[in-house]
């Protein structure tokens, strides 16, 4: 079915596979404007954040005895919450900010943020716990005690930050890689009950809202606006998505070593508007599967009533995946990602690919959206022969746009990447699109950087655990 149904040719298939394609124009290329105006709004949030301790303190209070660490408790405690809030807006997948941002450009904030409030929500309960004692003329463990037995919300609060600091400790790059995804993902959620235990301890203890009526209910609209973007765009629209489309797996097949195709069917295909290049999130309702989501780009655009994913065993999810039953129910979030034709000025410039490993699928999927007769150069490396999957797909689908196809194979000490870069004469006067492993990735835009490529022009889709 595989190669019938999602050949590049019109004229290859059955009449089932030709009954339409599905075409979109979502994946537009990140807002400068709107980044900078995100960046301005972070800014102006901030400021009213850190301004908050001074309008709850006097010039006395800070002088006092512990006042000092008090102050920088407070600040420390509002400004590590808010910058929590921003992490989950950035997490809620929200169209808004992937038109600003990109959804790379989401993630690296994301990534960019995650330690901060980690770090300063646990300065706030150090520096207040100190602050507090000094002001009581109390040693601090014996103080301790006394904010447990008079302030009960003090011990979910802590719950929270043991449970933050736990997160924080398995995020750290080492750690998350021996740690398989979906344990770390599921772990990961835990996070969102730690805010909201957080957050209750801080409206009702925090003495820049205790007495502040507006600066508590802005807090609280604040975190309930961002609880609806999660809830929104992450269950409610996923879950009606997967629920009209309906797709079933109807086939898997092996493309190579560790390599699978899983080929789903589903409903009114036409209408999901998705972009070559985009990735969604899975969930295969399966013993086991049902309760993790992962990502994986789609290898082909659909031709309804059947859309394709091609998977690469890594982790533990993926590697069971060669088993997933025919007939099993598929939920779905996305798509997302802006690594897509859309994204760049390909009608103006002409376009080179280059692809590492299974970051062909994605490459696969854009060509499929570049102007007819774009003539696009095309790079593919892999590491052994047998890792050359689709490529039969890839060579018909680069002549159908009168471009070339150049393959390398080896390690990147057998084939450094100025290897890669010699096949393309002209890589300044084009766009650049590179999709593969997040080492891959980096090594390839740094070498493109040094050749006197503009960092406008590149266009990337990393894959990680």
């Amino acid at each position: 079915m595989s190669s019938a149904v999602f050949s590049p040719s019109t004229s290859v298939g059955s009449r089932r596979s030709q009954r339409g394609r599905v075409t979109s124009s979502v994946g537009k290329k990140p807002s400068t404007f709107g980044f900078y105006l995100a960046l301005a709004i972070l800014g102006v949030g901030s400021g009213i954040v850190l301004g908050l301790p001074l309008v709850d303190g006097t010039l006395t209070e800070l002088k006092g005895k512990g006042g000092v660490a008090i102050f920088l408790g407070s600040v420390t405690g509002l400004l590590g919450t808010y910058l929590a809030l921003v992490m989950v807006i950035l997490a809620s997948r929200t169209p808004i900010l992937e038109r600003v941002l990109g959804q790379v450009g989401a993630i690296k904030w994301h990534r960019s943020l995650a330690p901060w409030p980690i770090v300063l929500i646990s300065a706030h309960a150090v520096l207040l716990t100190f602050g507090y004692a000094e002001a009581a003329n109390s040693g601090v463990v014996k103080y301790l005690g006394v904010l447990f037995n008079t302030f009960p919300h003090l011990v979910t609060a802590t719950i929270a930050l043991g449970i933050m600091v736990v997160i924080g400790l398995i995020s750290i790059k080492p750690i998350r890689a021996s740690i398989p995804r979906e344990y770390w993902w599921l772990v990961h959620l835990l996070m969102y009950a730690a805010l909201i235990l957080a957050f209750a301890h801080e409206v009702v203890l925090g003495p820049s809202f205790v007495g502040h009526p507006l600066a508590q209910e802005s807090w609280i609209v604040a975190w309930i606006v961002a609880g609806i973007l999660v809830a929104f765009n992450r269950v409610l629209i996923p879950s009606y998505r997967s629920f009209k489309h309906k797709l079933k797996v109807v086939e898997v097949q092996r493309e190579g070593p560790e390599v699978v195709s899983i080929i789903m069917e589903g409903q009114r295909l036409d209408k999901l508007k998705i972009s070559g290049g985009q990735f969604m999130e899975w969930r295969f309702l399966t013993k086991g599967r049902w309760w993790q989501a992962h990502p994986f780009t789609v290898s082909a655009k659909p031709r309804d009533p059947y859309i394709r994913i091609t998977v690469k065993a890594i982790g533990d999810f993926s590697s069971d995946l060669s088993k997933v039953p025919v007939g099993t129910k598929v939920f779905f979030e996305g798509p997302y990602g802006s690594f897509t034709t859309y994204s760049a000025k390909v009608s103006d410039r002409k376009t080179a690919i280059f692809a590492g490993g299974v970051g062909v699928t994605a490459a696969r999927s854009l060509i499929e959206d570049l102007p007819s007769k774009s003539a696009p150069v095309v790079v593919y490396r892999v590491s052994s022969e047998e890792d050359l999957v689709l490529l039969d797909e890839l060579k018909e689908l680069i002549k159908h746009k009168k471009g070339s196809l150049h393959t390398f194979v080896g390690s990147r000490e057998e084939v450094p990447m100025n290897d890669l870069l010699k096949v393309v004469d002209d890589l300044r006067d084009r766009e650049i699109f590179i999709s593969g492993s997040e080492g891959f990735v980096e090594e390839l835009q740094r070498s493109l950087l040094r050749a006197g490529v503009s960092y406008s022009a590149l266009h990337e889709e990393a894959y990680s655990l």
